[in-house]
């Protein structure tokens, strides 16, 4: 669940399922190591070849995937390149050149459309200049909600496809029954304070709106490299709120650092509310999980989340109609959120989706890879 991206290096050779299936469209994913691409695909559904890179120790780094010199000398490897995230550190001439490079070698390109607002950077200028290069080069465009499509429509002139977000936690962990408690807990998670989390006014508003409901905890986590002050991020004025209301009973105070899986799922489950703190953003993994988990979400209203699973929105800044949607969160009826029947029935749509995708976008790419050869013969 926690997102990676195959780092530089000399690339491995396709992985050995590629060259045994016959009729499989190679696809590489950028990145490749991240929940929601695992997710996309099925061994129920053939027709797919995952194209895999070799790991990199050294931290996350850009895909060298995302580079125009690293596609002429790898594009053997594989039919169709599939952008998600990680594209964020490079220029737009940069993409323009991959683009290029690409067409060059007849291989397709896929782009995602996740976030049409970056939760990582503060401002979206440099950004939205990397997706007037993407979106309109892309042989298909994606994306997870109507609501985003019609953006993309009205931005770029493109149709998007919409599928929708799979799971995020394991099937085996859908569903599940929530685990009683003599109270509710509800729970806001400031992770690492990412540039689209409003954390000092919504922790406000949250201490106010939790206090107006009768026995009910609140929780907050951060991780603890964000109470260090030589972090980028750190908040001097934040964490002194952090620790007053801890001290006085306000909240319950966990620094640690970042969940793996596991204690993720368990520090989920032992919410009955999970609150987003955003600011601005376009979709959350965030949400999925938590509908896995059957576990409730109070949020502003913030991109097209709603249109993505049930939850509730709110005005984060308003203590009052925060303290009335944590208290519908908590009066939500055990068993309505996802199950894993459901969850595994979507991913095989989701599989079938992508895949007459990418054998579409392969098809056209190897029909303009042809024109263009016969052009140059002529």
């Amino acid at each position: 669940m926690a997102p990676g991206t195959p780092g530089s290096g000399s690339p491995s050779p396709p992985h050995p399922h590629t060259a045994a299936v016959t009729g499989s469209v190679r696809v590489l994913h950028v990145p490749a190591d991240h929940g929601y691409v695992a997710h996309l695909t099925d061994d129920r559904i053939p027709g797919v070849a995952l194209v895999e890179l070799p790991r990199d120790d050294g931290g996350w780094r850009p895909s060298p995937a995302l580079g125009a010199a690293w596609v002429e000398a790898h594009a053997g490897l594989f039919d169709v390149l599939h952008v998600h995230f990680g594209f964020e550190g490079r220029t737009p001439e940069e993409l323009r050149d991959l683009v290029a490079a690409l067409r060059r070698a007849g291989r397709g390109l896929v782009l995602t459309v996740h976030d049409l607002e970056n939760p990582h950077l503060p401002t979206q200028e440099g950004y939205a200049r990397l997706l007037d290069v993407l979106v309109p080069a892309a042989d298909a465009v994606v994306t997870l909600t109507p609501g985003a499509a019609d953006e993309i429509g009205r931005r770029w002139g493109r149709p998007a496809r919409v599928v929708p977000h799979p799971h995020v936690a394991p099937l085996t962990e859908v569903g599940l029954p929530r685990p009683q408690r003599p109270h509710p807990v509800v729970g806001l998670h400031l992770k690492s304070l990412r540039a689209n989390l409003q954390a000092a006014p919504v922790l406000r508003s949250l201490v106010e709106a939790v206090g107006r409901l009768p026995q009910v905890e609140l929780r907050v986590d951060v991780h603890d490299e964000a109470l260090d002050p030589a972090f980028p991020r750190y908040d001097a004025g934040l964490v002194r709120e952090l620790r007053a209301a801890a001290a006085s009973g306000a909240l319950d105070l966990r620094a640690h650092p970042r969940f793996a899986d596991a204690g993720l799922l368990g520090y989920l489950r032992g919410l009955d509310v999970s609150v987003l703190g955003y600011g601005h953003g376009t979709h959350s993994g965030w949400l999925e999980l938590c509908s896995d988990l059957g576990v409730p979400v109070v949020a502003g209203r913030v991109g097209f989340l709603h249109q993505q699973q049930a939850l509730v929105q709110v005005d984060l800044h308003d203590p009052g109609a925060l303290a009335a949607g944590l208290a519908q969160a908590l009066d939500q009826v055990p068993g309505s959120a996802a199950t894993a029947d459901a969850r595994f029935a979507q991913r095989l749509d989701i599989a079938r989706a992508h895949r007459d995708l990418y054998r579409q976008v392969a098809a056209g790419a190897t029909e303009r890879s042809r024109h263009r050869t016969a052009e140059a013969r002529a």
